[in-house]
């Protein structure tokens, strides 16, 4: 039997510069961080008791006989991709809902692969591991992704990600101190709207309009590099960083007419009133998660203002995909 755990990703700055119809031409960067919220990959040879060969459990349970019959496409095509016909249970589970904006399906997509890859005894590198998920989620299944959450997933951590080029990506941890993190964790707010939704959906929007938003996603990188330098820098300030999260939502909101809706709108004025420096909806848009930035004496009155929503603790994790658990019995 093998456990995979994977944790979920949240996006501060750049998102939409990562999508490879962008940044083959322009490059793109992201500032990510991984949060202590996983999913799980249960991965096991199937007794030989059943009429059927592969059973998945995910939102829904597969039972089937051949590897062209698993409707789920991920599982279907990684287990053709290596050439793995061994009967098999694999169950998924994880912490938070999936559709909200966290990178739940890339995450799927690298701890799958993480743990079919330990299933045939060998050890992959991170960064083979985002590779992999992205050429199987891209070029494969030709979905409509980018490739951040891919690589926030493989890593793990709170980091600068840098795309295009012969690598196709580069990523640099960022070296600031841990009384900073611990003071970028006590402002943070992850409040979940109750919406879900089809993200590559609203991605395949977006990635049409990106031709025509030019000037939206430079912006983008321009405040992307402010936040840098105002989290790296001597002095600090939050609020400054939920102030450059502010600007970016709004840029965001230009990408596409599907990312945000009249009640979204209403959700991110009514934290800013209450207090709140900033924030953005997570992922590509139309529902999930908003990550809110806000000084801690003000949290209260944000969860009473917002109090009809779910508000998840959270903190930073820099473990990556792990392998929790592996036997041969």
């Amino acid at each position: 039997m093998i456990i995979c755990r994977t944790p979920l990703r949240v996006s501060l700055f750049g998102g939409g510069t990562d999508y490879p119809v962008w940044y083959r031409d322009h490059g793109g960067r992201v500032i990510s961080f991984t949060i202590n919220k996983y999913s799980y990959i249960t991965l096991r040879k199937l007794p030989p008791f059943f009429d059927y060969r592969y059973r998945i459990r995910y939102f829904k349970t597969e039972e089937v006989v051949s590897r062209d019959e698993i409707a789920h496409p991920v599982v279907r095509e990684a287990l053709k991709q290596f050439n793995i016909d061994t009967p098999l249970e694999i169950i998924h589970t994880a912490d938070l809902p999936a559709r909200s904006g966290l990178g739940s399906s890339s995450t799927f997509s690298v701890g799958f692969l993480h743990a079919l890859q330990t299933f045939k005894h060998y050890v992959p590198t991170k960064r083979e591991l985002a590779l992999q998920a992205i050429d199987l989620e891209q070029n494969v299944l030709m979905e409509s992704v980018g490739s951040q959450d891919q690589v926030a997933a493989s890593f793990g951590g709170l980091n600068l990600i840098t795309f295009g080029g012969q690598s196709e990506f580069k990523v640099d941890p960022m070296v600031i101190s841990s009384e900073r993190l611990r003071q970028i964790e006590s402002h943070l707010l992850l409040c979940f709207t109750g919406f879900s939704r089809v993200a590559s959906d609203i991605a395949a929007h977006q990635i049409q309009n990106t031709p025509s938003k030019h000037e939206e996603l430079h912006a983008m990188a321009s405040i992307l590099d402010k936040a840098l330098h105002a989290m790296t820098q001597t002095e600090f300030s939050v609020q400054e960083l939920g102030q450059l999260l502010d600007e970016q939502w709004k840029l965001k909101r230009k990408m596409s007419a599907q990312i945000s809706n009249p009640k979204l709108d209403e959700i991110y004025l009514d934290a800013i009133s209450a207090g709140a420096s900033g924030g953005k909806l997570l992922g590509a848009g139309g529902g999930g998660f908003f990550l809110f930035l806000a000084d801690p004496s003000r949290h209260v009155t944000i969860k009473e203002k917002l109090s009809q929503y779910m508000f998840v603790p959270i903190r930073m994790e820099s473990s990556g995909s792990t392998i929790i658990y592996f036997t041969n019995d």
